[in-house]
């Protein structure tokens, strides 16, 4: 199995860069992460299929590509600090880890997130924090963010949110238009919070954001 999962993570990232993933940094840090540990067991001959995979409590874990995408979009640096809404079983946030200095990362779903917290520990990812709770207003206290990713689908984004992230940092997110679908968004910020610049990607299938 071991031998399968090499051959089968090299043939998703060469499927990553025909897709356009260009980062080397993004790219190497996919190929650092095992991703079967982040899916259920029964799963687990599907772990580098470059598609969406269920990890129980209606989440999902998102598809690499999609992963990939939003983790270069960031444009992140060394020693970034990033917020992370949705931590999930904890794949995107451990890609991340290997990337910038530090990962606060919200979960609402308890199980979800112990999981997640022992696949970190498994890895001996040692510059991610977490929190369980709604993360649709952010992380106040640790902040602020040079960038923030949510990584489930909202039907607005908060200003109090916006308002922890530097200027000139980016927020890219899953957001539902008027006409119900679901459209990944990158914002950059600016002094001015009428000038913040907004870019519409492509559509996009998320989990909705879990409130409360």
């Amino acid at each position: 199995m071991i031998n399968e999962n090499h051959i089968e993570k090299a043939n998703l990232i060469m499927s990553l860069r025909s897709m356009g993933i260009s980062s080397s940094n993004v790219l190497s840090a996919i190929e650092q992460i095992p991703r079967e540990l982040f899916i259920p067991k029964n799963l687990l001959h599907y772990a580098y299929e470059n598609s969406p995979l269920p990890i129980g409590y209606n989440q999902t874990i998102s598809q690499p590509y999609i992963v990939a995408l939003m983790t270069e979009k960031l444009n992140l640096h060394k020693n970034d600090l990033v917020l992370e809404i949705g931590t999930g079983s904890g794949y995107q946030t451990s890609v991340l880890s290997k990337l910038v200095r530090r990962v606060s990362s919200i979960e609402r779903i308890n199980p979800l997130l112990v999981k997640a917290k022992n696949n970190f520990k498994e890895l001996k990812l040692t510059n991610i924090v977490t929190r369980l709770g709604d993360g649709y207003f952010g992380w106040k206290s640790m902040s602020p963010f040079d960038k923030v990713i949510i990584t489930c689908c909202i039907n607005e984004i908060s200003e109090e949110l916006l308002n922890q992230i530097r200027i000139g940092g980016k927020c890219i997110f899953p957001i539902l238009n008027p006409n119900g679908k679901q459209i990944l968004k990158c914002i950059t910020i600016s002094k001015d919070d009428k000038n913040h610049l907004y870019e519409d990607m492509f559509e996009v299938n998320f989990v909705p954001l879990v409130r409360g």
